[in-house]
């Protein structure tokens, strides 16, 4: 328009906006918010389909949690879980072992104990919750890319290996996978927070918040477990730093990430120095220290036969179905090698994720052939291989895309089938009644409040009874020696100005227990003996805290 032109008035304009569209704008208009709809509702039904998988899953693994067994090691973290849920932020008073799972399982923990009561319940639940999110979060790892089936087919390959350890057999020596990754807090869920970090930095690798919520996931991850330092942070540092050398740019968002990582280990230690300072837990020193290399080769047999356990690979008992768990277990735990080898044989072109994981794997497995943990049962200090591995295994196996519908339907449906049939099969089994029920019975009804035990008898009866029964733990109690801190323990218990334990615990199962001739000779003549099931209940009339003198009350030492 020119200077002094006027603009079209009211009429003309209203005239031009409500002029009616062609029919064929009016048509493509309706095909889109046709199909707009259609993809919203297609969303919205995934969704839920998502959620209601999880749902079941969530059902059929409490349903297997059930079948396990729980121990006094399970039993102190439900009761730390209690404490930090009722206001005791810094658990003071505890000597927590060389993990401290404060981020994930006491909380959980602890919110089990409130809905349900401290007990067997709330203790499966919170067990089921932890393998849940490790779940989740390596089905998230593996999906990434993949869309409609392939996603489906995915996620059936992680839930089937994840799977596989929970329905094999045991070995002679009692090692299992359902113990290891569904009962006692052994490192698996520390695997949360690894693959938490990882899903991170494969979706949001170069958003600003990524680097500082990497530095905060780590540094959590640290404080519950040490693994996270010696698995996750040198993983994630040595891949970025390799992809800065490579792209030749010092400023990028992997030069930012490895800066986070690293700052979460120096962060994560004055963290904790805090919470000593501020008269917070203490802690048993993790073996973070080196083998002698001449161990190292011996170790490798271990590495084998602890990867064999984690995948449900194991020497069951002679039954056709335990053979059949084996098998599986074994096609599980090739097929993660088979993703590992892939990223290994493609590395160029393999993602920043991918070569993460992959590094992780052998960091993990290097660690610890190199320190004094591998042993025949030490499964559960190389836990983060078997969700990782999964991840890796379904990024193999199963393409992003599949490209005709009949054949990506398959895929899918076997997946599905390869995830459902183990835990339905494991969900059969019956559950199982704690074995001390009897005992807690039994002391409940004859007034017998707080007394002690051997550590393996004492707060398993504590949780079972709902903390209506009280035992405390002892240690040594056979020999002549200085009082030595029991971890997992809290030394408020032993305050005999505050508490007057009036029975003993023994177990007469288990030679290496502390028997009843052990008590007597530490504490001397009970006034009454009555024998409970599988224990003998030692009554005597005078405060036990005072009687075994070195196990009085005293703070327990520093981390320092």
């Amino acid at each position: 328009m020119h200077p002094g032109d006027r603009y079209p008035g009211g009429p003309e304009l209203a005239a031009t906006q409500d002029a009616p569209l062609p029919p064929d704008d009016l048509d493509q208009r309706a095909r889109q918010e046709d199909q707009d709809t259609r993809r919203t509702a297609r969303r919205w039904w995934a969704a839920a389909a998502w959620i209601a998988g999880c749902v079941a899953l969530f059902a059929f693994l409490l349903r297997i949690s059930l079948s396990g067994r729980v121990d006094s090691d399970g039993a102190n973290n439900a009761l730390q879980g209690w404490d930090l849920v009722h206001g005791h932020l810094l658990l003071h008073g505890w000597m927590i072992g060389d993990a401290t799972f404060y981020f994930l399982e006491l909380p959980l923990l602890g919110i089990s104990d409130v809905l349900f009561g401290i007990g067997n319940l709330a203790f499966h639940v919170s067990s089921s919750l932890t393998y849940l999110i490790v779940v989740i979060f390596t089905v998230a790892l593996a999906v990434t890319g993949s869309r409609g089936a392939a996603r489906v087919a995915r996620a059936g390959v992680v839930v089937a290996i994840l799977a596989a350890p929970l329905v094999a057999g045991e070995l002679a020596s009692g090692a299992s996978g359902l113990i290891t990754l569904l009962e006692d807090p052994d490192h698996t869920g520390t695997t949360a927070f690894v693959l938490a970090s990882f899903l991170l930095i494969d979706r949001l690798p170069a958003r600003r918040f990524t680097a500082p919520l990497l530095c905060v996931l780590l540094c959590a991850g640290q404080l519950s477990d040490l693994t996270v330092r010696y698995v996750a942070v040198p993983a994630i540092v040595l891949i970025c730093l390799y992809r800065v050398l490579m792209e030749r740019k010092i400023r990028s968002c992997d030069a930012l990430l490895a800066v986070a990582a690293a700052v979460s280990v120096p962060l994560e230690s004055l963290l904790r120095a805090a919470m000593q300072h501020l008269s917070g837990y203490a802690m048993v020193q993790p073996k973070a220290y080196l083998a002698p290399a001449g161990q190292w080769l011996h170790h490798l047999a271990y590495v084998w036969l602890n990867l064999r356990i984690l995948f449900g690979a194991v020497r069951s008992p002679d039954t056709t179905a335990a053979t059949v768990g084996e098998v599986f277990g074994v096609i599980c735990l090739l097929a993660a090698a088979f993703g590992l080898a892939r990223v290994i044989w493609t590395w160029r072109r393999a993602g920043r994720a991918e070569q993460i994981m992959s590094v992780a794997i052998v960091v993990n497995i290097a660690t610890y052939v190199v320190t004094p943990y591998p042993g025949a049962l030490e499964s559960r200090e190389i836990v983060a291989v078997l969700p990782i591995g999964a991840a890796l295994a379904a990024r193999a196996l199963i393409p992003a895309r599949i490209a005709r519908a009949a054949r990506a339907r398959v895929v899918a449906a076997v997946a599905a089938l390869a995830a459902l049939v183990p835990l339905a099969v494991e969900a059969s089994a019956p559950p199982v009644t704690p074995s001390v029920a009897p005992l807690d019975a039994w002391l409940e009804a004859h007034g017998l409040t707080y007394g002690i035990a051997g550590y393996w008898d004492a707060s398993i009866v504590t949780m079972q009874s709902g903390d209506k029964v009280k035992v405390r733990a002892v240690d040594n109690i056979s020999e002549n020696r200085t009082f030595e801190p029991i971890w997992e323990t809290n030394a408020l218990w032993y305050n005999p100005a505050t508490y007057d334990p009036r029975f003993v615990i023994a177990d007469q199962s288990d030679k290496w227990r502390d028997s009843v001739s052990d008590f007597e000779r530490r504490l001397g003549k009970p006034a009454a003996t009555y024998r409970v099931a599988g224990w003998v209940v030692l009554i005597y009339r005078a405060n036990l805290l005072q009687r075994i003198g070195h196990y009085a009350y005293q703070p327990f030492p520093s981390n320092s």
